[in-house]
């Protein structure tokens, strides 16, 4: 271990007080500014479909490429905060934030606010979010479960929050005056930021290869090179090149976990297809009821519901799945929230009485508690902790995909149809499909295990024959900075 190394951890003991909690406090605000920001997205829907006379699904993009980028920005995030530092890091993306939303007060198309409020402040949310984390990391060791719980109540205070400040502000000023204002909110996340005192951080890292440092002397002598291809030094530093290339994918996109652990790649193919219809009814919610008749606050207040709920329910949730019943069966729990996602789209289909979507609102922000505190827990109860950064880079990158792809192609079937309970229908099926999916694999998988295992060995301790599985030979990755840990908004 490095000297950095060992300073690093030094400096980490004497933590878990004092200056800890302020970064604590600016980590709850930078969960409520970056992941509870999108939750407002679907108040300006109506507004901005009618600003530049687009269909649904050319609406539903700006929503959903802020969410995918915000989500899939996780393995570029870790790549920032081990090159530059976590501060650094959150308050590159607060300016990145502020300056998108600006930008899109100005937009005359809503290709340039694909581009402003979708890509730029997405990423700069990422940033900032997940680089916040990071420095919890940090902050905290003995109370670190309690810190990141204690954490992500600001998701659930943004959501409620967010759609209250949208409404009023688009009443009041419309929606381009709105942004900008929007764009000075978020550049608090620098504030955060500069609460993030940064702690002495191992310099080491396991992108820093053998050879990198020489390749520059080494290019001039490759150009005195005629015949390059055929030259055994050239050849040799190409497979250095590939090996490097291939060492990096294995660190934030571990495929080699895909192929190997059965386990890990039928719960990754099930939150992705889960995620398609997860964000549905955040994005049409809102202009669903509008156009059923009910009043624009009024509307804008369910996605505040959903939030309001997720504040008390999401660490019970938290508390329950810890118990040690659901040791080892944290995905079956995990499946039963999906389910329940997926059954509870079905009272807007039956009606869209403001008092069926407030019935609606409490049954869905139950079962995202669940789903919430559930996803990551499962994932670390698949895979091993020192494959767990890696695992969870892939995880984010299929998980963005199927989120900027799912309104946009539901949109379009409600542009097809003139009829947004087609919504609902999507993703009902694709939720209760996902839980269905995941559910009945590993039972299939936890049979065949443990058939092949009482073959070998009698059944002397049944927790040994749980549906885990890991590769037979796991590559230990740097030990010199914490895992960034990507945690999405649901």
């Amino acid at each position: 271990m490095s000297q950095g190394g060992a300073a690093a951890r030094g400096a980490a003991k004497p933590q878990d007080r004092g200056w800890a909690w302020m970064v604590l406090f600016a980590a709850v605000l930078l969960q409520g500014l970056t992941l509870g920001f999108p939750s407002c997205i679907g108040v300006f829907f109506t507004d901005l479909q009618h600003e530049f006379q687009a269909t649904n699904s050319e609406t539903s993009w700006f929503p959903s490429i802020m969410v995918a980028v915000l989500h899939g920005g996780g393995p570029l995030c870790s790549i920032l905060v081990k090159q530059l530092g976590y501060r650094f890091a959150v308050m590159l993306g607060g300016l990145l934030s502020s300056v998108g939303m600006v930008s899109s007060s100005f937009c005359k198309s809503l290709g340039q606010l694909y581009l402003t409020a979708g890509l730029i402040t997405g990423l700069g949310s990422c940033f900032s979010f997940q680089a916040g984390l990071t420095a919890l990391g940090y902050y905290f060791m003995r109370w670190q479960t309690l810190a990141n719980a204690i954490a992500s109540t600001g998701v659930s205070l943004g959501f409620t929050l967010w759609p209250l400040l949208s409404q009023y502000m688009l009443d009041e000023m419309g929606w381009r005056n709105t942004f900008l204002i929007f764009g000075g909110i978020l550049l608090n996340c620098c504030v955060c930021g500069a609460i993030m005192r940064p702690v002495q951080v191992a310099s080491g890292s396991l992108l820093q290869l053998p050879m990198s440092g020489e390749e520059p002397g080494r290019r001039a002598e490759e150009s005195q090179l005629s015949n390059g291809a055929s030259s055994p030094h050239l050849k040799l530093q190409q497979q250095t090149r590939k090996t490097a290339c291939f060492q990096t994918l294995q660190k934030y996109l571990a495929f080699d976990i895909f192929c190997q652990n059965k386990g890990y790649q039928i719960y990754t193919i099930g939150v992705a297809w889960m995620m398609m219809g997860f964000a549905l009814p955040h994005v049409y919610l809102v202009p669903y009821a509008i156009q059923n008749g009910v009043e624009e606050r009024r509307a804008a207040l369910l996605i505040s519901i959903i939030g309001f709920i997720n504040i008390f329910i999401r660490p019970l949730t938290g508390l329950l799945s810890g118990h040690r019943v659901f040791t080892g069966r944290r995905i079956y729990l995990f499946s039963l929230a999906v389910l329940l996602c997926g059954l509870s789209n079905f009272i807007c289909v039956i009606s869209a009485e403001f008092s069926a979507l407030i019935i609606y609102c409490v049954i869905l922000s139950i079962a995202m508690s669940g789903i919430g505190a559930l996803t990551f827990q499962v994932l670390m109860d698949v895979v091993e902790m020192d494959r767990f950064s890696s695992a969870l880079g892939l995880f984010t990158i299929l998980e963005s995909i199927t989120l900027l792809i799912g309104p946009p192609l539901t949109g379009l079937l409600v542009d097809i149809t003139n009829d947004f309970r087609y919504v609902f229908y999507t993703s009902s099926f694709l939720l209760i499909s996902a839980a269905l999916f995941m559910v009945l694999s590993f039972c299939a998988l936890e049979k065949r295990k443990k058939l092949k295992e009482a073959s070998k060995v009698p059944l002397d301790d049944p927790s040994r024959y749980q549906y885990t599985e890991m590769p037979a030979e796991p590559q230990s990755e740097s030990q010199s900075t914490p895992a960034v840990v990507y945690i999405t908004s649901i």
